[in-house]
């Protein structure tokens, strides 16, 4: 697949929100845990009210990985596993106790929400995709991110990778880190930065022990460092990152 450039990366996780202690932690890895959500101080009152968790999270993320002069310019992609499913599980439970339920809330459950609220924060009309691909959505992100930096090689793209913790009615059914986490990219087809390039193999269709992080972590953490490759295998499939020379 075409080689991007990692410009930049912001990443957000309790207890982890600066450069230097995401540094220190891919260094020395522990599992991530806690709960919570940004404040998000940086937009407007009306806007951060109506933000769920999961939309904090990620704009956080965003705004912290994208400077000022390119947010309104680049182009996005946001990937989240669940989406604020949570906030669906309430609407669905108030519904079956026949209680009325808020256009409102229902309007941030779609899975296009957070695409939504970056558009408005940074007053950005850029194209945008939203997608969700279970295990692979990190990697999957990955690509849909190649192919607008294809369609439109002169701008960047802003890639976001975000999820929280799955309400107890579907937590069991997932093998995943408990833990609300963004991870954001500012990718391009040129500049500074490390230059990646994303394949795709088959894998060995075992299911192997899961890390205690996301797998966009186990990226980060492979950026961080100083290997040459990192494979992801997510079931079937074996995601392979190479850094490469200009």
């Amino acid at each position: 697949m075409t080689p991007l450039v990692l410009r930049r990366w912001a990443a957000w996780a309790p207890g982890h929100e600066t450069p230097e202690s995401w540094a220190a932690w891919a260094a020395t890895p522990v599992p991530l845990l806690g709960d919570g959500h940004p404040e998000a101080g940086f937009l407007p009152a009306m806007l951060r009210r109506r933000c769920t968790p999961l939309s904090r999270i990620v704009l956080t993320a965003a705004f912290a990985c994208c400077p000022e002069p390119e947010r309104s310019e680049v182009r996005t992609v946001f990937a989240s596993r669940h989406g604020s499913i949570n906030e669906s599980i309430e609407l669905l439970e108030a519904v079956v106790r026949s209680e009325r339920i808020s256009p409102a809330k229902f309007s941030h459950t779609v899975h296009n929400a957070q695409a939504g609220l970056f558009s408005i924060a940074a007053a950005n009309r850029c194209a945008s995709s939203s997608l969700s691909a279970a295990g692979d959505s990190f990697p999957c992100a990955w690509i849909e991110a190649e192919t607008h930096v294809q369609r439109e090689p002169d701008r960047a793209v802003l890639l976001v990778m975000a999820d929280v913790p799955l309400a107890d009615t579907f937590a069991s059914l997932v093998d995943e880190p408990a833990v609300p986490y963004a991870l954001a990219l500012l990718v391009a087809a040129t500049g500074e930065g490390s230059r990646v390039a994303l394949s795709l193999q088959p894998g060995s269709g075992k299911n192997s022990q899961r890390r205690p992080w996301p797998d966009a972590f186990e990226f980060l953490r492979w950026i961080l460092g100083e290997e040459p490759a990192l494979e992801l295998e997510v079931g079937a499939r074996l995601w392979s990152w190479r850094r490469e020379t200009a």
